[in-house]
């Protein structure tokens, strides 16, 4: 069974909104700040949510700016964003990428994925939120609920992010391609989880093999 990915956008785009939505989506509805938005994407590498979204609030109130992030201790910054996952490696990451934004971008997050990726601590899935997100300019991002959700839905057949943020850009419409993280991180988050997904409550259940195949079991 092919499935039609515009019909998956379609569904999902008139429910995901009753859900709480990913920390980063919020942050960039309440400032659209580039720099929140990357700041907040490190911290939020294996990190849960809730845990993510203290830490930002907490570290934006002692800093919102590349030169206000700099005149920072590490210390105060781990301090700000403790518990989240290797806060002590992320402060330093923290520092050293806001440096970098002021000595080689005049203070300015970069707009483009070449330029991003040399940042400390952006991988691919981080540089495609701050464009996305930050810039509004087409990029797939692709986190484990992306990968997981489009595998379980039989959209790609994957075996790595990186791989599926390549198949998902041949498949996609490019106007699909922002939304498409916000609403199955949403999804992922909230229904179709890793384990014991609510396949019951998914608008997806009469076209998802995924889904089809639990209930007959």
């Amino acid at each position: 069974m092919t499935i039609d990915i515009e019909e998956v956008i379609s569904l999902l785009k008139r429910e995901y909104k009753k859900y709480k939505q990913p920390i980063v989506s919020r942050i960039k509805e309440i400032s659209k700040d580039p720099y929140k938005i990357l700041i907040s994407t490190i911290i939020s590498l294996r990190t849960k949510d809730a845990v993510t979204e203290t830490a930002s609030i907490k570290l934006f109130g002692l800093a919102s700016t590349p030169s206000e992030m700099i005149k920072l201790k590490a210390k105060q910054i781990e301090k700000a964003i403790y518990p989240a996952g290797f806060y002590r490696n992320k402060a330093l990451s923290i520092i050293e990428v806001s440096k970098k934004i002021i000595e080689k971008h005049r203070g300015r997050v970069p707009d483009n994925l070449e330029e991003l990726l040399q940042l400390k601590g952006v991988g691919r899935k981080t540089a495609n939120l701050v464009l996305s997100l930050g810039y509004n300019i087409p990029a797939i991002c692709v986190d484990t609920h992306v990968h997981r959700i489009s595998n379980r839905l039989k959209v790609v057949r994957t075996k790595t992010p990186e791989e599926t943020e390549y198949a998902l850009m041949k498949i996609l419409k490019k106007k699909d391609w922002i939304i498409y993280n916000d609403i199955l991180v949403t999804w992922g988050q909230n229904i179709c989880r890793p384990v014991n997904p609510k396949c019951v409550n998914c608008v997806l259940n009469d076209i998802c093999k995924f889904g089809k195949d639990k209930k007959n079991h």
